[in-house]
């Protein structure tokens, strides 16, 4: 499959530059990896007709990609290319996503609700690592677990690897002391990995922006990075978190061989 060098990633949703696409499109613009961009609001057409490398969803709704560009996506990642879906509360069924049933949810690695399927969380949720692989390894998931404030509730499929789950928390202070107590309560796939055809499929449960994002924006004790898209505002996250996003990013786009280095790779050497 030809690949686009200067773009090779389609990202739809998010809202708007302006707004919480700013995050991504931030990150990716520190990493340099080049990216067209469609706000929420506006139908995808032209656009998705250039060979991608990686297709991003992210709150952005089904009826925004009618079915014959759907289904050239479907062919586009059986050749190679990858598609990545992020949570939120258009994404995957959510409130007016509404993905599943359509050629694009059904080769995610995930079985999409017919109801919606969102979950705010008041109280602690913690994510945890379920086993290795290149987008989560390296990074302190036992050590300094990260924490969300909402995802999609979904199912792996059988052939989906589930690579992060999310342990929720009921907790509650002791009475008369300056204890708290922390009882398990759900728990559920937060992201889950997978093929179709040549290409990759990736499925992220909650979203990359606050405010589901919650306190794993700012995970890491590191350096914090610094970053602003084009006809955009700066972003300030943990080097965690971003290190995450690019190692999310490199799999499912196989992006890996042509992810030039850049001063990111010195920000977060600590992190390995």
């Amino acid at each position: 499959m030809t690949q686009p060098t200067d773009k090779p990633i389609l990202y739809l949703g998010d809202t708007s530059l302006s707004n919480a696409a700013g995050y991504l499109a931030g990150l990716m613009s520190f990493f340099r990896l080049g990216y067209d961009y469609v706000p929420s609001s506006v139908a995808v057409n032209g656009e998705a007709e250039r060979p991608r490398a990686l297709y991003v969803i992210s709150d952005y709704s089904a009826k925004q990609m009618t079915d014959p560009i759907q289904r050239d996506v479907v062919r586009r990642v059986e050749r190679g290319a990858g598609l990545l879906m992020i949570g939120g509360w258009e994404s995957y069924h959510g409130l007016g996503g509404d993905w599943d049933g359509t050629p694009i949810g059904q080769i995610l690695p995930v079985r999409i609700s017919r109801d919606d399927d969102r979950v705010n969380c008041d109280q602690p949720a913690l994510v945890r690592k379920v086993q290795s692989h290149p987008i989560v390894d390296d990074l302190p998931w036992d050590e300094r677990p990260p924490t969300i404030g909402g995802f999609n509730r979904f199912a792996a499929k059988s052939d989906g690897q589930v690579l992060l789950d999310v342990q929720r928390f009921a907790a509650r202070r002791a009475t008369g002391t300056d204890e708290m107590h922390f009882r398990a309560t759900g728990r559920d796939p937060l992201l889950v990995v997978g093929r179709h055809g040549r290409g990759r499929v990736a499925a992220l449960a909650t979203d990359v922006a606050p405010h589901w994002s919650g306190g794993m924006v700012d995970w890491g004790d590191g350096p914090r990075v610094t970053a602003a898209a084009p006809e955009s505002w700066e972003i300030e996250v943990g080097s965690c978190y971003a290190k995450f996003v690019r190692q999310l990013l490199a799999w499912t786009g196989q992006l890996e061989a042509g992810s030039a280095p850049t001063r990111a790779d010195t920000v977060l050497a600590a992190h390995g």
